[in-house]
């Protein structure tokens, strides 16, 4: 008999939530941290626990999402420093002398492919942009992602600025006396894609501003939209 009732005194539906530190999973990339706020979204849309507190996810946890942020925005920026010289200043000028405009305009969105993959996925988890939980992670995650790409698209204006400042005649004609024979076509080189490095700086710039700010802005109006759907249903229920 007390076995029976040691058994039904342990026998609850209750949710049991770990505090080892040690056992807890970790998103470790975005696809991970999205998958992570999926389960979130799981727990507090279908009303397993009602009104979970945002202390819930801790601060630990909440500085991995904005660490996870910053990380996938330093990777999208890095590629795109890296391809964006290669195709707009060598590629284009004088290795791709004639295309047509649908093949530039191809090989002209490789640098940016990873800043627009992530700036879908992003504005993807907007949807599960409903709870105490996943508003928090969410925000992190976002914040994260924003902060270095802002910080990337203030960094590739000012060196390119900076490089068509430095990039006089007689500083490139030192630097290019340096390549023996090859001084002459680097230093036409140079001032063939010179009044390009502004303009095409601005753009990169702005496209990361771009994409920084586009998720931000989907799940701020799909907030609204849900909101709105929320306050309509409830006065047809009060009418």
């Amino acid at each position: 008999m007390a076995r029976e009732r040691e058994a039904k005194g342990t026998d609850t539906n209750a949710q049991i939530i770990t505090t080892d530190g040690g056992r807890i999973y970790k998103p470790v990339n975005l696809i991970s941290a999205i998958s992570e706020i999926q389960q979130f979204y799981v727990i507090e849309s279908k009303g397993q626990i009602k009104k979970i507190p945002s202390e819930f996810l801790t601060l630990e946890r909440t500085i991995d999402f904005f660490k996870i942020g910053l990380k996938s925005g330093f990777n999208e920026g890095l590629a795109l420093i890296l391809l964006f010289p290669v195709f707009h200043f060598y590629l284009f000028p004088f290795v791709f002398l004639h295309l047509d405009w649908f093949s530039h305009l191809l090989f002209g969105c490789i640098p940016y492919l990873p800043l627009f993959i992530n700036s879908i996925i992003c504005s993807y988890i907007s949807r599960y942009f409903v709870g105490n939980i996943t508003r928090k992670a969410i925000n992190a995650l976002l914040t994260g992602r924003a902060l270095s790409l802002l910080l990337k698209a203030f960094l590739v204006y000012v060196i390119y600025l900076v490089l068509f400042r430095l990039g006089t005649p007689e500083n490139i004609g030192r630097l290019a006396g340096q390549f023996g024979s090859k001084a002459q076509q680097i230093y036409s080189g140079f001032f063939a894609v010179k009044p390009h490095l502004v303009p095409l700086a601005t753009k990169s710039s702005l496209l990361m501003v771009l994409a920084a700010v586009f998720p931000y802005g989907s799940v701020y109006l799909l907030d609204c939209w849900h909101r709105y759907r929320i306050k309509r249903n409830m006065r047809r229920i009060s009418a």
